[in-house]
């Protein structure tokens, strides 16, 4: 077979049924269908995983312990694949100490520049700092001194004896120079006048000062005879108060190492300290109505018996409203008094028993995160802040913007010789800067901490990074590049994919937004439909070919599709917030029109989250006294509108569950009928089964040698922990004697094997788990096991499965739903279904609240707030809000123009 193919054989991985792929190499291949069709089991589990084994392979057994080595992918045959790349749009990262600019290597690069070029300023007085060569100390001398009497002096702690026998003959004491021969031997440092001297372009004051210079340890000293003296150093020592900095090496610079961060935070940026508002939530109780919320647990109701018992001694009012204290009465409170021990000392005793986890977690319910005073949050100490480049430290590049950074740096104020010492570093910046404005993240800050970026900004963080590396003859393997990202922006992402493969690099995407398919080069649909019903390959062929099929993805991609009509209707009220400034909002007032499904949408980093998720969800919260895990609101003047709400819910992509006990069944809460069911069975009944007994996280009918995890952890130490099945019930979770029960002709573990279209079947007859599983098969999940791991859930399907539990849980009317891009991961098809469900929540007298940049939401909404006009610095303003009709005729919004452009071609 020719080389510039890539083919697979006898694909069975995951619900793959035994497909063959052929797909041409250096090209941009689009891999598309429905969700749970197969697209992820054959980009990431078949090519990269067959890529990355192969790579791994041809290492020697020492490197390959420091690389994760994926399973062998179920497939016959595989002819002419590359070392493969893959990126996620999954944000890994739960580490403070990473940064947009470590991530990238920016800062790396920034530190080597700093070394070599940064100019110090004396912490101290402010004055400059030079560091001096004998060069530069000539050229000095001869240029400003030039004809002046001169003594050229050096320090040393050397004897007067050795002084003498190795010939100098002159010491600078007490304001006068004597012979050495009239002084006595003492243990002092002394100034030895190597010359005297007319300055002047001579080889002899060149040597002095060489002689000197090496004399003095890189340190001299020249004074003339009216007193004027001048101290050159080779250290970076301050001329005016004498301070000495430390030499400039890149790992000064690391807020990663003890040698430059910030003492008091270990360069993480900010300290934890007890909140009062944790602590004391309700300023109007007294100390005998319970104010001190940690005093109330049952274990520390010693604290508060001490303390109401030695309050009054203490000139502390026990019935007063803590909101009414002095500050003498809170110095007492905090520090104790007579006999009384205060809320420091409570903390401060907690805390010698923190090596216990319960203590631990006890604690961080009171502590938040505050800049560090120290070194304001840029992490570093205060010598390192203290070079700097063309007026500006590194904390201070690293606070800009990457298009700030970039402009900063195209002409930085440096000479040439300079410039030509930095070349490739600055290269290398400047190009690495470059590609992430063209991927749309120059609203980025270098400091911003990689752990708060989306999904789809990581992605794309990283996929900048393989560009600047200029790889070639690889395989790399995209997942939705264009998620969180304005259809604005689309164009240049593809541009950059088109970069990477024409460098020489075979790149696949899955993809579902129609502008990417559409610019490919290869499109491979997969389905026809999900889970079981999918993982066949409906075409593989050139975009042209494919605009010609008959496949679900080419009928929406040529608008065939009839489009769903809007419905309208008129709000009941506005729930309002005024004045939002956090992050980058200018002073944002929101109108949120009651009853409605507004969207609100903007290019990437105008401020959409910052508003609806951080500012209106967790006031909302706040003000419904509903907890939002003690996460502050950013700051806002007021908000009204929210009496009539009865509550608050914000579904985003986080996981369902942190551990693979967690699954659909759990979640939505149908496994307790199941359960139920099973217990109803004759002989489940002969042996006295109940419910519980079917549960795998409980004693009963789990299998006890796993606990109920189906398989085994074993430690390897030095290599990484290997989960094999569990050999007592080969990871199906139960006992012989839970497994023996039967419904319908599947025992217990054989019912959580199914997806939720074959559960459907299985149940038709209990209405309460039909229900519930119609929920899931009508918002597209229907290939979904019901007994999946939640841990093994995407974003989207766990975002899915929660609004649904929202919609299969009989509750109170009034909700506000906050959603952040619910249609990542979705395809087409399943966006219908999605608008379908959100529909339904509205009808139902809520509010709901979508975060999104698809077409079809933003086009099918009842309202749009628009924000930008940028991202960053540049944005952080309404800029337009009104129908969608209305945004189709506004001038100067981006979302405007995309959605006309939209319209137009469906």
């Amino acid at each position: 077979m020719h080389s510039s193919w890539l083919e697979i054989k006898g694909i069975r991985q995951n619900n793959l049924k035994n497909i063959d792929i052929k797909i041409p190499h250096d090209r941009v291949i689009a891999i598309t269908g429905l969700s749970g069709s197969g697209k992820s089991s054959l980009a990431f589990d078949t090519i990269f995983a067959e890529g990355q084994w192969r790579f791994i392979e041809s290492l020697s057994t020492y490197a390959k312990l420091f690389l994760e080595k994926l399973d062998k992918p179920d497939i016959d045959e595989a002819e002419n694949i590359r070392p493969a790349i893959a990126l996620s749009q999954r944000n890994p990262v739960k580490g403070s100490r990473s940064t947009v600019g470590t991530v990238t290597e920016v800062y790396d690069l920034l530190r080597v520049v700093f070394a070599k070029m940064a100019s110090p300023i004396c912490p101290s007085c402010g004055s400059g700092i030079v560091r001096w060569d004998v060069e530069k100390v000539y050229e000095e001398l001869i240029t400003n001194h030039k004809d002046r009497r001169a003594m050229i002096m050096f320090e040393t702690g050397e004897t007067l004896t050795s002084l003498k026998e190795r010939g100098f003959y002159r010491i600078y004491k007490d304001s006068e120079t004597v012979d050495i021969f009239e002084i006595a031997e003492d243990a002092e440092r002394h100034e030895v006048v190597l010359d005297r001297l007319i300055i002047a372009d001579d080889p002899r004051l060149f040597e002095s000062l060489e002689l000197a210079w090496k004399e003095g340890d890189g340190k001299i000293k020249i004074m003339s005879p009216d007193g004027d003296s001048f101290t050159y150093s080779d250290k970076h020592s301050c001329d005016s108060c004498g301070r000495v900095l430390p030499e400039p090496m890149p790992i000064l610079f690391s807020f990663n190492h003890p040698v430059g961060a910030c003492p008091q935070c270990k360069g993480f940026g900010n300290v934890l300290i007890y909140d009062t508002s944790l602590v004391i939530p309700d300023m109007s109780l007294s100390l005998s109505e319970g104010a001190i919320e940690p005093f109330e647990k049952p274990g520390f109701s010693w604290w508060k018996s001490q303390l109401l018992r030695n309050a009054a001694k203490n000139g502390l009012d026990t019935r007063k409203p803590l909101q009414e204290f002095s500050p003498a009465e809170w110095e007492i409170l905090y520090k104790g008094g007579s006999g009384l021990y205060g809320i420091d000392d409570f903390f401060e005793a907690l805390a010698e028993k923190r090596y216990k986890l319960h203590v631990r977690v006890f604690l961080s319910k009171y502590r938040v995160a505050e800049v560090c005073p120290k070194c304001k949050g840029t992490r570093l100490k205060e010598e390192v802040l203290s070079y700097k480049i063309g007026g500006k430290s590194l904390a201070d590049m690293n606070a800009m913007t990457v298009s700030e950074l970039h402009e900063f740096l195209l002409t930085p104020p440096l000479t040439e010789h300079e410039r030509a010492v930095i070349h490739e570093a600055h290269r290398h910046i400047l190009a690495k800067l470059a590609v992430m404005i063209k991927m749309g993240l120059s609203y980025l800050t270098l400091d911003r901490q990689t752990m708060t970026l989306s999904g789809g900004e990581y992605q794309r963080v990283n996929l900048a990074n393989q560009l600047s590396c200029r790889l070639a003859g690889t395989l790399y393997v995209l997942d939705e590049p264009t998620v969180g990202l304005h259809s604005r922006d689309n164009g240049r992402i593809m541009e950059i994919i088109k970069e990477l493969s024409a460098l020489g690099n075979t790149v696949i995407v899955v993809e579902h937004d129609p502008e990417i398919i559409a610019a490919s080069d290869w499109v491979i649909e997969l389905g026809p439909g999900g889970g079981k019903n999918g993982g066949n390959i409906v075409f593989s062929g050139t975009i042209a070919d494919f605009r010609n099929s008959d496949t679900i993805t080419a009928k929406y991609l040529s608008g065939e599709t009839q489009k769903r009509k809007r419905l309208k209707r008129t709000p009941t009220g506005f729930i309002e917030i005024t004045g939002a400034k956090g992050h980058n909002l200018n002073n944002v007032n929101l109108k949120i029109p009651a009853n409605t499904l507004t969207v609100v949408t903007g290019v990437s980093g105008s401020g959409k989250s910052s508003l609806i998720v951080e500012t209106l969800h967790r006031a909302v919260a706040k003000h419904l006294k509903h907890s939002v895990n003690d996460e502050k609101p950013l700051p806002y003047d007021s908000i009204c509108g929210v009496d009539k709400l009865n509550g608050v819910c914000l579904v985003d992509q986080s996981p369902i569950g942190r551990t693979p006990r967690s699954n659909p069944a759990t979640y939505m809460k149908f496994f307790d009928n199941i359960r139920k069911i099973f217990s109803e069975q004759t002989e489940a009944k002969i042996h006295g089964y109940t419910p519980g007994f079917f549960s795998f996280n409980v004693k009963g009918g789990r299998c006890e040698h796993c606990k109920g995890e189906g398989f085994e952890k074993l430690e390897m130490y030095f290599f990484e922990d290997l989960y094999v099945k569990c050999p007592q019930c080969k990871g199906m979770r139960y006992s012989e004697d839970a497994l023996r029960i039967t419904y319908r002709g599947l025992n217990i573990s054989g019912v959580l094997g199914l997806t939720v279209d074959e559960a459907l079947d299985v149940f038709n007859d209990d209405a309460a788990v039909v229900r519930k599983l119609q929920l899931l098969k009508d918002i597209g999940l229907g290939y979904l096991q019901i007994g999946q791991a939640a841990t093994t859930l995407s974003g989207g399907e766990a975002q899915r499965l929660k609004i649904c539990a929202e919609l299969g849980t009989p509750g109170p009317n009034g909700i506000l739903y906050v959603l952040d891009e619910p249609t990542i991961g979705l395809h087409m098809h399943d966006v219908t279904a999605l608008m379908s469900f959100l529909n339904r929540l509205v009808n139902a007298d809520n509010t709901v609240v979508v975060i999104e940049h698809n077409m079809d939401v933003i086009r099918d909404s009842d309202w749009v707030i628009d924000l930008g006009p940028e991202g960053g610095h540049e944005g952080g303003s309404i800029i337009f809000e009104g129908t969608p009709e209305e945004l189709i005729e506004s001038k100067g919004s981006h979302t405007g123009e995309s959605l006309a452009k939209y319209i137009l071609k469906t």
